[in-house]
């Protein structure tokens, strides 16, 4: 091998020293240019990123607005359920008055014998 090199003109070790540069360079721009695809896939998904981390937050601010609907919703049904309760006891309470009195008054109208 260093028979090789001692023997070589110098126009020979220019062109070869040439030809690896040109190698060189065109590994460079090769490289380059991967790179330069990375870099726009990695902003294209920075772009989709953000765009869900925006979606993300009106999505959680949609929720909360529905969970204070449910919440009043609840409120207002537990309020409403309680009337209802109330009513139903007090017609319950009507209506066993109402039956005594019924017994009464069927007591007086027929006299035991």
């Amino acid at each position: 091998m260093k028979s090789y090199w001692r023997n070589r003109t110098d126009v020979e070790a220019i062109n070869d020293s040439m030809a690896l540069s040109i190698q060189c360079a065109s590994s460079v721009s090769n490289m380059a240019r991967r790179l330069q695809v990375r870099g726009n896939e990695v902003q294209e998904l920075r772009t989709q990123v953000l765009s869900l981390q925006r979606r993300n937050r009106g999505l959680q601010q949609e929720n909360k607005e529905l969970k204070k609907l449910v919440d009043s919703y609840a409120n207002d049904m537990r309020k409403k359920y309680s009337e209802l309760e109330m009513n139903t006891n007090r017609l319950q309470e009507q209506q066993e008055s109402l039956l005594l009195e019924v017994q009464k008054n069927l007591k007086i109208s027929r006299p035991e014998a």
